[in-house]
């Protein structure tokens, strides 16, 4: 081969990522120092019971970092570091192939199969720019208030539905608002800013009632099977309204410092929002069906926490009708399923299979008892801010249904002996369940809004660390002087 054709074929050779090579190979070496490393000691909680770490538990946490660091630094498609998850557990016995990867096909993975798909069936319809018109020719031209508009609506919707539908929901509409903020297709502060905002007020909003998301349901069963004492949804709402939006209008300024946009307004897009809406004519059928199908499955899934009858009712069942319908409608065709992102798809499958299999091996009961022991001699404060903290960061790793599931029991066995009482510990997990600010994994509207492009994974780690911070910061107010106005006993009496 001549010197010139050599050349010709290393010019046209892509460089070589040294960061990306370098990563791959750091999330092998844990997982490796972690699951070939000698038996690690039991953990004891407060009555002394012994949790010992088997090799299958060794084997979830190694399983766990190596998926973390892939994740960060997306070493191959989010996707792809998923099914390694999946193939990783098969391989060497962590759990039989067929349990592994039955968690790919979790309900709550097709349940954001079906969010996902109600807000492509939105975008096709035309009811994106229909939503985004409107809006903006209510909120002007100022970014600034694009951005709180943005924000407000998306944490009041998840107050009645799904924060993964909302987040669906929402995806295309700020797609639509972005177009006409810039032509190019490079990201900007100000897409950044809009799409994990949206993602983290998502969060924010769910935590108000418990119609956001299935943690708050999850975790006053477990309150109530432990303390036996019943908390109504009206008192759950009272004490996370001030928080919930205390956290979407925290995120507003926060976002307005760090993903400050590059324009100030955007020079008559109020009276164009207006003329674009009128251009759009009178409603068609097929946006009067989507709309109908949309509410209907919203209303179903909101009626069957109130309603014993509709109780049977499987959400993810309903979700998916609802899918079924755009199809037999012709709302959508067989060539609309290529436009699913299944990369988000397979992330949060992923995802599902890690969360149970900590949760199944033991591994995340024994992290949570080591945790929570350290603080078994602290102030009572800061065994307050202890537990949430533990929470805030497995929530971001698996499901925040396990993560209060691993650590509540735990924490309100300690919670007396310190003088705190448990309704303290149920309400300071709960704000923090819901905001996962460092990882995709962390919720379906972080992953979600990631498919905008606007962001890589290693920005939105960078951008969640000050975040959490500020829901630390939130949680230690709340405790300290939010909730004790309200007449919440934060501290047990003095016998």
């Amino acid at each position: 081969m001549s010197k010139i054709k050599v050349a010709e074929i290393h010019a046209g050779s892509p460089p070589v990522n040294y960061r990306r090579i370098i990563a791959m190979f750091m999330g092998i070496a844990l997982f490796s120092i972690i699951y070939w490393s000698p038996p690690w000691p039991d953990a004891i909680d407060p009555l002394g019971t012994n949790f010992v770490l088997s090799t299958e538990a060794k084997g979830a946490i190694a399983v766990f970092a190596l998926a973390a660091t892939w994740w960060v630094f997306e070493v191959v498609p989010i996707g792809i570091t998923s099914i390694a998850i999946g193939a990783l557990q098969a391989l060497f016995l962590i759990r039989s192939p067929s349990v592994a990867f039955k968690d790919f096909m979790d309900p709550s993975v097709l349940f954001i199969f079906g969010s996902i798909v109600i807000g492509m069936v939105f975008t096709k319809t035309g009811l994106t720019r229909r939503l985004a018109y409107r809006m903006l020719s209510i909120v002007g031209e100022r970014t600034s208030m694009i951005y709180l508009g943005c924000f407000v609506m998306t944490a009041a919707l998840t107050h009645l539905m799904a924060h993964t539908a909302v987040a669906a929901t929402m995806f295309p509409l700020l797609m639509a608002i972005h177009a006409l903020y810039s032509d190019s297709d490079e990201p900007t502060r100000f897409g950044k800013g809009l799409f994990i905002g949206m993602a983290y007020v998502a969060g924010a909003g769910s935590i108000v009632t418990l119609l956001g998301a299935a943690r708050g349901a999850v975790a006053l069963g477990f309150y109530k099977d432990i303390v036996k004492v019943d908390i109504s949804f009206f008192e759950l709402s009272m004490y996370m309204f001030p928080i919930g939006w205390l956290m979407v209008f925290l995120l507003w300024g926060f976002f307005m410092i760090f993903c400050k946009p590059e324009k100030r307004a955007i020079t008559g897009l109020k009276e164009r929002s207006k003329i674009m809406y009128a251009e759009l004519g009178a409603w068609s059928r097929t946006e009067i069906l989507t709309v109908t199908i949309v509410l209907a499955t919203i209303v179903l899934i909101a009626l069957k926490n109130f309603i014993p009858a509709l109780s049977s009712l499987d959400k993810t069942g309903i979700m998916l009708c609802s899918t079924i319908a755009f199809f037999m409608l012709n709302i959508l065709k067989l060539e609309d399923l290529e436009e699913i992102p299944w990369n988000i798809i397979l992330l949060f499958a992923g995802a599902m299979s890690i969360g149970f299999c900590l949760w199944e091996t033991g591994a995340a009961k024994w992290m949570a008892v080591n945790w929570l022991q350290l603080f078994t001699e602290a102030p009572a404060m800061l065994f307050i801010l202890g537990m949430a903290f533990f929470v805030m960061i497995m929530t971001n790793f698996i499901m925040n249904v396990a993560a209060i599931a691993i650590s509540l029991p735990v924490a309100l066995v300690i919670a007396p002996y310190l003088g705190v009482t448990g309704e303290v510990i149920l309400f300071s997990s709960l704000v923090v369940a819901g905001m996962p600010f460092l990882l995709l994994v962390g919720a379906a509207p972080n992953a979600i809004a990631y498919n905008s492009k606007q962001f890589t994974t290693g920005e939105f780690v960078m951008y969640g660390i000050p975040a959490s911070i500020l829901l630390m910061f939130v949680t230690w107010l709340a405790v300290t002087v939010i909730w004790p106005l309200m007449g919440m006993k934060i501290f047990l009496p003095v016998s």
